[in-house]
């Protein structure tokens, strides 16, 4: 008799924005096989219909991400990078993470979170590098974009401060002068990652 593949699994990276999530996620598909689905894959094409964070706006962005994330834990690939802005001072953050989560652990698959920080000099940087603005359109008006990190900043609290240190299935790292590359090599070490050739 064989053995079932294992379900598939989801990653969650995590942190303010322009901390370097998508960098980060990027190199971790690529030495894991893992699908990269970063949140403005969304956001990008939904901006194309309805300005952010109206009514529609946010039912199809949830509703795309949801369908997406179906389908993943249902095939037989080997799993999602997801990577999310989470506010922990905003409830409705926590549910849909938890919603998201439930879409794997129900169907037997991991769920793990890794949690980068960077101090803000260091973010309003990477802001305007060359593969974020490629990858993002709506943040090529870098003096807007700019803006709003800072407003973010001042009204949400994007780090967990250690709240979920100690937990398992988390990983809080200080990515301010490490590489992506670096990222990458100490998720896949603190959660035992599989490895897949490096495309």
């Amino acid at each position: 008799m064989t053995e079932s593949p294992a379900a598939p699994m989801l990653v969650f990276i995590i942190g303010p924005p322009a901390v370097g999530k998508m960098t980060v996620g990027y190199e971790l598909a690529r030495r894991t096989g893992l699908r990269l689905f970063h949140n403005h894959q969304t956001i990008e094409l939904v901006l194309q219909f309805f300005p952010f964070g109206t009514a529609p706006f946010v039912r199809l962005l949830r509703e795309f991400r949801r369908r997406i994330m179906e389908e993943v834990a249902a095939s037989d690939l080997p799993g999602l990078i997801f990577t999310y802005v989470w506010a922990f001072d905003r409830p409705s953050d926590h549910t849909s993470v938890g919603e998201l989560a439930a879409i794997f652990t129900s169907r037997g698959g991991r769920v793990v979170y890794v949690e980068l920080e960077a101090t803000q000099e260091e973010r309003l940087r990477r802001n305007e590098t060359e593969f974020r603005l490629a990858e993002k359109p709506s943040k090529r008006d870098v003096a807007a974009s700019r803006q709003r990190l800072l407003e973010h900043d001042a009204v949400y609290r994007m780090n967990s401060a250690g709240e979920f240190d100690g937990r398992a299935d988390y990983l809080r790292i200080d990515n301010t002068a490490l590489s992506p590359e670096d990222v990458a090599e100490r998720i896949i070490a603190h959660f035992s990652l599989g490895r897949a050739g490096l495309g």
